[in-house]
């Protein structure tokens, strides 16, 4: 009888379920799972006293320009071994495109350490950086470059990582504490509008594009409340999406065209961004 109580006792049946983890990663708790996700950052943010968060999303390949320099000196070197291959011209090509969007990262990290610089001017009934902590997808590229601004201003700054069948690593600059992994897309979502105050968009790809599109639409719904949405850099954005031509479709109203503003400067973004009430969730869940 003493080897069957044994057995009893180290069965999965008599583990408690929130300890079991076989049960929580089955199918049938994909809603415990999606509660969990929405309610452990939101816990935190409540217990750290983050009151509004400002969104930096941007292209996880945008390097600092050393570093790009760096891989365009590598891609030439490669290209030197088979001058006639399409694949390392084009590899030669991209380096270089690159080495020109790269004071898009200094850019996003000179604008973060304003708005963080700001959010902690006033410490006296809350904690340091409580209100316009930037918010990043918590990877590299532009993301980092913003977490890093937080970081050199001595402010906090949170990073809203994913897991994803490539690995990725958060970039070192987040504050430990306010780093979180996401099992879900639309989740992560959730989190990055909650709070913001407004979002700034770097030259950024597929993700970049699915965030913009995203804030814009619950813009234009009414399911966010006013907050600016800031695009950086007005060439690249202009070029790579002409909104323009969406309204004279007719497929948006003009007046949807109100929700874009466009920058060019840390300062500049900063401006349009430093008004904004701290305290206000915008969100409307």
């Amino acid at each position: 009888m003493a080897g069957n109580l044994q057995k009893i006792l180290h069965s999965d049946t008599y583990q408690l379920a929130h300890q079991d983890l076989a049960l929580l990663n089955t199918s049938s708790m994909r809603g415990v799972r999606m509660l969990l996700e929405i309610s452990k950052p939101e816990l935190h943010f409540e217990e750290t006293g983050i009151s509004s968060t400002i969104i930096v999303f941007g292209g996880a390949r945008l390097q600092e320009k050393s570093a790009a320099d760096a891989n365009l000196e590598e891609a030439i070197r490669e290209l030197d071994t088979d001058p006639n291959s399409t694949q390392l011209q084009r590899k030669v090509s991209r380096a270089r495109n690159l080495v020109e969007l790269s004071p898009f990262y200094d850019a996003a990290r000179e604008f973060a350490f304003l708005a963080s610089r700001f959010g902690q001017s006033d410490t006296s009934s809350s904690p340091c950086c409580s209100s316009h902590v930037i918010v990043t997808g918590g990877g590299p590229g532009i993301m980092e470059a913003a977490n890093r601004g937080a970081f050199d201003a001595g402010c906090r700054s949170i990073g809203l990582n994913i897991d994803l069948p490539h690995e990725q690593s958060p970039n070192p600059y987040i504050t430990p504490d306010l780093c979180f992994k996401f099992n879900y897309f639309a989740l992560r979502k959730f989190h990055f509008v909650m709070r913001a105050v407004g979002a700034v968009l770097f030259p950024g790809g597929y993700g970049t594009l699915d965030e913009l599109f995203e804030v814009l639409t619950l813009r234009q719904v009414g399911t966010q409340h006013a907050m600016p949405i800031i695009l950086f850099g007005r060439d690249y954005w202009t070029r790579l999406i002409d909104f323009e031509f969406m309204a004279d479709s007719g497929l948006i109203d003009d007046r949807d065209l109100d929700l874009i503003q466009f920058a060019d400067t840390a300062t500049e973004a900063w401006d349009l961004l430093r008004d904004q009430p701290p305290n206000q969730r915008s969100f409307v869940a």
